[in-house]
């Protein structure tokens, strides 16, 4: 699909506008001053030739006798480039002449005589094009059977109306130019407050709301919130959303702080009821029974409180991490970490196949709590053990790059169902039947995999996943810690080649 093209912004768009208004306004207004001038001034000329016809009808009637006669063009007083003819009853051009201001009356030739023929002598004006001469309005007038033709040139009122157009473009282009400017500072002085809005709206979504406590969010100023126009109450209407907003976070953020402190307060109060279940669980199974051995129900019940002890330290370091409590600081080799979490593993699930994949030149190190970073990866291997068949194969991968460390867990088994994925890391998330649990004892909690991201998280870390059928991925991404560089045989681990160890 291609994309979307961006459309312009208000301030062009009203720029726009207001010229191509402007623009068409000036384009009338001179259109207008062009016809009306060029009326006033096509009436006058031919005012000026009815009136030399006149004249000429005039003077050509003192002399019927003689039908080609043009004696009349010899008074003087007559304009440069007067056209006079005499014709006959038929139309024929029994004379034509044009009056020149330096020798006086010339002769037309044919073809100028032929442009003049079939002028009808209604006395109404007429425009013909006279080789060599050039436009003309002309007039024929029939007094008493003496016909007269009279022309003058239609050039200068065409050289006027274009020298009228040029001064008309220019002032309309200087006024469109002024106008164009005034405009845009016009519009940029109103639409300032719509850019505090957009400022201010920007600044807000870039704000994250994650932190348990967050910065106050930026509000309208109080003169962009006027609601006595738009703007100001499109600024006043989003103050008070912002408003709604802290208050719903603050909300929530207490719900959740009432949520931690319960969990943390329910997970004291569990520990020590627990531990003595525990220890006299533990006392009972020493004692062997009638038959010499331990009870059944004794064994379940040491089971089931190592279980329930499991699932508070859980919810008590789920809490203690989401009051973001920085943790215990020291280098840790991802390499040994994964290496000791694939050992239990084996050791907890012999009927999968454990493959570890470490580097070889460069130890991958870690600045964080190995103890937790341990049971990051080791969540995350219980997981694959619990959720996948017998025979699947597990892979730990350890890899380093530039700046940052992974640990890849992979495993080929049925998947994770895609509506699953986006709520993975969340606590109490269960699997549908398609990586169900196979019995209570061996079932997880549903807080394994967020421990591990809450865990990953803390270290500034990144816990994803991939998965389809046959292929399920969990990635834990660690910045990596400053090392000396060192050389040599004893360098330790690295990315460049790695060694795989398959542990059936």
């Amino acid at each position: 699909m291609r994309p979307r093209p961006r459309g312009r912004s208000l301030r062009t768009r009203l720029l726009l506008l207001v010229t191509t208004t402007l623009a068409g306004v000036c384009a009338v207004l001179a259109l207008t001053a062009v016809l009306a001038q060029r009326a006033f001034l096509m009436g006058a000329l031919d005012d000026r030739v009815g009136a030399a016809a006149a004249a000429g009808v005039t003077g050509a009637a003192r002399h019927p006798a003689r039908p080609a006669d043009l004696a009349f063009l010899g008074t003087g007083g007559h304009p440069d480039g007067l056209l006079a003819a005499r014709f006959d009853t038929g139309g024929a051009v029994l004379a034509a002449e044009v009056v020149r201001a330096d020798d006086g009356p010339r002769p037309l030739g044919a073809a100028q005589r032929a442009a003049l023929t079939g002028v009808p002598d209604d006395g109404s004006a007429h425009t013909r094009t006279v080789p060599g001469l050039g436009t003309y309005r002309v007039t024929a007038l029939d007094t008493d059977g003496v016909r007269v033709l009279a022309g003058l040139p239609q050039d200068d009122v065409g050289h006027t109306l274009g020298r009228l157009v040029r001064i008309e473009a220019a002032a309309a282009g200087t006024v469109l130019l002024l106008a164009g400017a005034g405009c845009a500072l016009a519009v940029r002085r109103q639409l300032h407050p719509l850019g505090h809005l957009a400022a201010t709206a920007a600044e807000v979504a870039r704000t994250p709301l994650a932190p348990a406590r967050p910065a106050p969010l930026a509000r309208i100023p109080a003169p962009d919130a006027d609601p006595g126009t738009e703007t100001g109450q499109v600024g006043a209407a989003l103050n008070r959303m912002i408003d709604q907003v802290e208050a719903a976070h603050a909300e929530r953020r207490r719900g959740e702080e009432r949520v931690r402190r319960f969990i943390a307060d329910a997970g004291h109060e569990l520990r020590t009821p627990l531990a003595s279940i525990a220890g006299y669980a533990e006392l009972m199974n020493r004692a062997p029974g009638p038959d010499g051995t331990a009870d059944p129900a004794w064994r379940r019940i040491g089971t089931e409180s190592a279980r329930m002890t499991g699932l508070v330290e859980n919810l008590l370091l789920l809490a203690r991490l989401a009051e973001e409590r920085p943790p215990q600081t020291a280098t840790t080799d991802l390499a040994v970490l994964a290496a000791e979490a694939v050992r239990d593993a084996r050791s907890a699930g012999p009927d999968h196949v454990w493959r570890l994949e470490l580097p070889l030149e460069s130890a991958p190190l870690v600045s964080g709590d190995g103890p937790r970073l341990k049971q990051a990866v080791s969540a995350l291997l219980a997981n694959a053990r619990v959720h996948t068949p017998p025979g699947t194969t597990v892979t730990v991968t350890v890899a380093t790059m530039p700046g940052r460390h992974t640990v890849r867990v992979r495993d080929d088994g049925p998947g994770i169902p895609p509506a699953l994925l986006p709520t993975v890391f969340d606590p109490f998330t269960r699997a549908d039947p398609s990586r169900t649990r196979r019995g209570l004892a061996e079932g997880g909690s549903g807080l394994g995999l967020a421990v591990a991201s809450a865990i990953t998280a803390a270290h500034r870390g990144r816990l994803d996943v991939r998965s389809e059928p046959g292929r399920t991925e969990f990635r834990i991404e660690l910045p990596a810690a400053r090392q000396p560089r060192r050389t040599g045989p004893a360098a330790g681990y690295g990315s460049a080649c790695s060694a795989q160890i398959t542990l059936p």
